[in-house]
């Protein structure tokens, strides 16, 4: 499929209803758990994997060493969850190396605030949310003082829509205290974190993805991913951050490799898709990221997303082919695939804790319709579809590595050309020149696209005979006449793209 990396999430053992305290695990309360299986990022014990996992729970951790073995054998790196802001409430860990302290072992309880706590506190309080604490055996659960939930809720009364599960890690910032920082000497948080995260990266993973990285604050990640890269040069370190204002201070000042690109390019294309905004609405997400565009992870996908085929989306996986078309092929950015979407998995079942909302569920023990049954057809022809897009972003140096132009500009009133529904963009490198327009119409249709000097002039190439083009996606001739401020006329089916191959005599 062209993959390059596997992100292999929930790794690393977190609360669950399951009892596994034959093993020596203790058993979490269920009234703290979410769904049977628990929430991957409820992190019980950031040294030890996950039991669910592993075929025999006691050779657990060398079983994980297998699979990473595994997968560099197959030719592809591993990226795993690291979950800095918030773990468990119960959070214990029993695999901790010798000598390891654990976290919140030696906080000052009486204090809300203290630089070297790894917990926040609510000093006097016992923790009280607004439902029922009675465990289905009867047992009730009691944390005395409160320690302060993960979604920054600094009181002692969270609520079911809060991440009730989950208690907050102090990086050195009292929030009730306008937000003061304390990061001189380095707090004691700073200091476990970076040891984590150099225990897995012992076992060789390739790289992290920071869950909520920017509810952590930018200098911790400043001071500890090149801490991590003066040992470990190849790390990669992909953060979820979703605030705009915030992104070049996680690259330039965070040093992350990557960002979701969330809010800008998956939340437009959720809307061109779903006929909410103009695909001419795109040309606006990368000019927002232009500067730091080769920094931006792009997905259509992933687990805190509904699918597209769902009845919450689209409502089947055909209106993704063209979006994946612009995600995948318009920068040399990366792309993310979510499993099952090449398969158009609709996450229509009502799993358990999540309940029917059209995504796959992290909460329960599930399974997939599209993997559980044999694919149809259509599925088969779907996977094909994705397969060749992704294998480009490889395979074709001008997706790879070359130069991109939008010509939505000059095509905006263009009477051959219906920008709401299509996007055009044009992409260069050294003899291939490509010519990628995206359909988000049902219906197939023909078009004249305008292509401009300028972008001749951008790519740093005169107007030259075209030795041959075809379509990548079709493996169809197409003609060759693509010349300055004129028209190149092609028809694209409905829900689809053409990615045409110009190659350029030398």
């Amino acid at each position: 499929m062209g993959c390059t990396h596997v992100w292999y999430t929930g790794l690393i053992e977190h609360a669950t209803q399951t009892d596994y305290s034959v093993y020596g695990i203790s058993r979490d309360s269920s009234v703290l758990v979410k769904g049977k299986a628990g929430s991957p990022y409820a992190i019980k014990d950031y040294y030890d994997m996950d039991p669910d996992l592993a075929d025999h729970v006691t050779n657990r951790r060398t079983e994980l060493e297998d699979l990473v073995h595994r997968t560099h054998q197959a030719g592809l790196k591993v990226i795993m969850d690291f979950v800095p802001n918030h773990v468990a409430r119960e959070y214990a860990s029993d695999a901790k190396p010798v000598g390891t302290e654990d976290l919140g072992a030696s906080d000052q309880q009486d204090k809300a605030f203290a630089p070297d706590n790894n917990f926040y506190y609510i000093p006097g309080q016992a923790f009280v949310p607004n439902f029922d604490l009675t465990d289905k055996d009867g047992s009730t659960y009691r944390e005395y003082p409160a320690k302060a939930t993960g979604n920054d809720v600094f009181h002692a009364h969270p609520s079911r829509n809060d991440w009730y599960e989950t208690v907050k890690l102090n990086y050195g910032i009292d929030y009730l205290n306008h937000r003061a920082s304390a990061f001189y000497p380095i707090p004691d948080t700073w200091k476990k974190m970076r040891d984590i995260l150099l225990f897995w990266a012992a076992k060789k993973i390739d790289g992290f993805r920071c869950d909520m990285a920017e509810m952590v604050p930018v200098e911790f990640w400043e001071w500890v991913i090149p801490e991590m890269k003066a040992s470990h040069p190849d790390l990669l370190f992909i953060a979820e951050v979703y605030d705009p204002q915030q992104y070049r201070d996680y690259i330039y000042r965070g040093k992350f490799d990557y960002l979701y690109d969330k809010v800008g390019l998956y939340d437009t294309l959720r809307s061109v898709i779903t006929g909410h905004l103009p695909a001419e609405a795109i040309t606006g997400c990368w000019q927002a990221v232009d500067d730091i565009q080769a920094k931006m992870l792009n997905f259509l996908e992933n687990h805190d997303e509904q699918r597209i085929a769902s009845d919450f989306f689209a409502g089947n996986p055909l209106p993704a082919r063209p979006a994946l078309a612009v995600a995948a092929l318009m920068n040399v950015n990366p792309f993310m695939l979510y499993f099952g979407q090449e398969l158009g998995e609709r996450g229509i079942d009502a799993e358990g804790f999540s309940g029917c909302d059209g995504r796959t569920s992290i909460f329960d023990y599930w399974s997939l319709p599209v993997f559980r049954n044999e694919p149809s057809h259509e599925q088969k022809a779907l996977r094909k579809y994705y397969i060749q897009i992704l294998r480009l972003c490889n395979e074709s140096k001008a997706i790879r590595e070359g130069a991109f132009f939008d010509l939505m500009y000059v095509n905006l009133q263009n009477p051959h050309f219906n920008p709401s529904k299509q996007y055009a963009f044009m992409r260069y490198k050294e003899d291939e020149l490509l010519l990628i327009v995206a359909n988000f119409d049902s219906q197939v249709v023909e078009l004249r696209v305008w292509i401009p000097a300028h972008a001749f002039e951008c790519f740093g190439i005169l107007e030259q005979p075209i030795k041959s083009a075809k379509d990548l996606l079709t493996n169809r001739k197409c003609p060759v006449d693509l010349r300055n401020d004129t028209f190149y006329a092609l028809l694209v089916p409905g829900y689809d793209a053409a990615v045409i191959r110009f190659e350029m005599r030398k």
